[in-house]
């Protein structure tokens, strides 16, 4: 195969594509194309097919009909690594990384350099040190093992060994929703530079800021079937969403209820933890929902998992109506006297059993609501499970089904309705809508403003500040692992949280 491009033929075209997953069409006569040095956005819900496409491109999946051209020429793979060998290099929303392998095994596990038939470790560290100083990631150690990084320096990794590839077509799927922001900076310039190397970028994000910024042609989803494409400025943020859910968006965020006073029930005092948690003081009363803004890293995480109990040595006092209570384990935070849930940063690693059923994630926080001694009560089973499905919306065929075959926003609901069958008194969100479509994004806003009603606590870390705002009674702003300002009605704007969030005023403000 010529793999030098072509004038006028696009990198990457698909005629006709067709994908049916048990009975259930994900992908209906697609026709789509990509150029080289472009920045191609692909947008749509959850569900509406942008998964399975580019699977298909990167040989993780054979479509049921159509065929697929690069560079003019039809092409099919059979597996990612000869996705890769050909130029198409794809970063899945699920790292595929080997965590007990180090980050320079892991960036040239494909094709690692070789002497005398051996791997050559000093070249492979080389290497690696060349990719992660081309990312601005000099910080992380070749030689640190994957499982060891956060989840920020785990995802440039694997943009790192993308890089490795030396691809022609780069897909990203949401690879900056798990980004600290310096990162995402570093990836909007790396996106900037391939684009001069004409390498082609198929990007795919919810978050429209980035694709305005980014992307030169937009292309838009729906149902499994390709509903158009167009240049960037052609169509206004509205519009693109009315293209996406096949509706107009009456609200983005649930209306607030009149500011008020509410009495504290879940207090924190003076809570520290190691040199990332310094003396925080917070208050959170029934019915409200408090957000936690800030700059990335600034010990919001740690606060939500010290808070579930999932961190040890942690100091400092924390109270439920008045009566001081220390969750020991996750165990104990959600079968205390005050019940708390968390649902936690990474759906995919730390919220969700994967290759298990939908049914046995949905009732893995909860089987002793759904047994009568040593056994599961089947009715009660069954029903659980039709609840929490009926409850969240979630799309599924059958919840027999294997978790990992939903859409993203999906299976952030499996999450949240997993939690919500504990019955939780305090609620705690670490950036639950990361990654998800702007429909499921409104349908969780609104959740969590019903939730509120109903008279839950409500902890909500986002690293989007419109969230922070249109969603939170207040906000209370971290910095260097305290609590440097709050902010509550007419006061709570993106200008004040950013301004806290830098440091610049620690004033509190009402």
């Amino acid at each position: 195969m010529n793999d030098s491009p072509r004038a006028g033929v696009p990198i990457i075209e698909l005629r006709g594509i067709s994908k049916s997953f048990s009975g259930a069409r994900a992908l209906k006569d697609v026709d789509f194309a990509c150029r080289s040095g472009s920045t191609h956005a692909i947008l749509g819900e959850n569900g509406a097919g942008k998964s399975t496409l580019i699977k298909i491109m990167s040989g993780v999946l054979q479509p049921d009909t159509g065929a697929m051209y690069l560079n003019g020429q039809q092409a099919r793979f059979r597996s990612p690594s000869e996705a890769a060998k050909s130029g198409i290099v794809c970063i899945f929303q699920e790292l595929s990384l080997m965590p007990d392998l180090t980050v320079a095994d892991n960036i040239s596990i494909s094709d690692p350099p070789r002497r005398f038939g051996l791997i050559d470790g000093r070249a492979q560290r080389r290497r690696a040190e060349a990719l992660l100083a081309r990312i601005k990631c000099e910080d992380v150690n070749p030689n640190a093992l994957v499982r060891d990084l956060s989840l920020s320096r785990r995802q440039m990794v694997e943009i790192a060994k993308a890089l490795g590839m030396a691809p022609k077509v780069l897909i990203l799927d949401e690879a900056t929703s798990a980004l600290t922001s310096r990162d995402v900076e570093t990836v909007y310039g790396l996106l900037g530079d391939l684009k001069t190397e004409n390498v082609a970028s198929l990007f795919i994000s919810h978050r429209m800021h980035e694709v305005e910024r980014l992307c030169d042609t937009l292309s838009v989803f729906r149902n499994g079937s390709h509903v158009d494409t167009f240049a960037r400025g052609e169509r206004s943020p509205a519009e693109i969403v009315r293209l996406m859910i096949g509706r107009d968006v009456e609200a983005h965020f649930p209306p607030k209820p009149a500011p008020r006073q509410a009495a504290p029930y879940f207090e924190i005092e003076n809570l520290s933890w190691e040199n990332r948690l310094k003396g925080v003081n917070l208050s959170v009363g029934k019915g409200e929902i408090v957000g936690l803004g800030g700059l990335d890293g600034q010990g919001q995480k740690e606060l939500l998992l010290a808070l579930f109990g999932v961190l040890r040595g942690v100091g400092g006092q924390v109270k439920a109506a008045g009566t001081t209570i220390s969750p020991s384990s996750p165990y104990a935070a959600k079968t205390g006297r005050t019940r708390i849930a968390l649902v936690p940063e990474d759906r995919k690693t730390e919220g969700l059993m994967l290759p298990m059923s939908i049914a046995d994630n949905l009732l893995a926080a909860s089987f002793d609501k759904v047994s009568s001694g040593p056994f599961i009560d089947s009715g009660k089973e069954k029903a659980a499970v039709e609840d929490g499905i009926r409850k969240l919306q979630i799309k599924i065929n059958e919840a027999t089904d294997a978790v990992a075959t939903l859409s993203g926003g999906n299976q952030q609901k499996v999450v949240i309705a997993k939690w919500l069958m504990t019955e939780p008194d305090v609620i705690l969100l670490n950036d639950p809508t990361r990654g998800i479509d702007v429909g499921t994004k409104q349908e969780i806003y609104k959740l969590m403003r019903e939730l509120a009603d109903e008279g839950k606590a409500i902890l909500f870390y986002s690293t989007d500040y419109a969230e922070l705002v249109g969603c939170c009674d207040r906000v209370a702003v971290m910095y260097d692992g305290a609590i440097t300002t709050e902010l509550s009605g007419e006061a709570i704007n993106e200008e004040a949280i950013v301004s806290a969030s830098l440091n610049i005023n620690t004033q509190s403000a009402a």
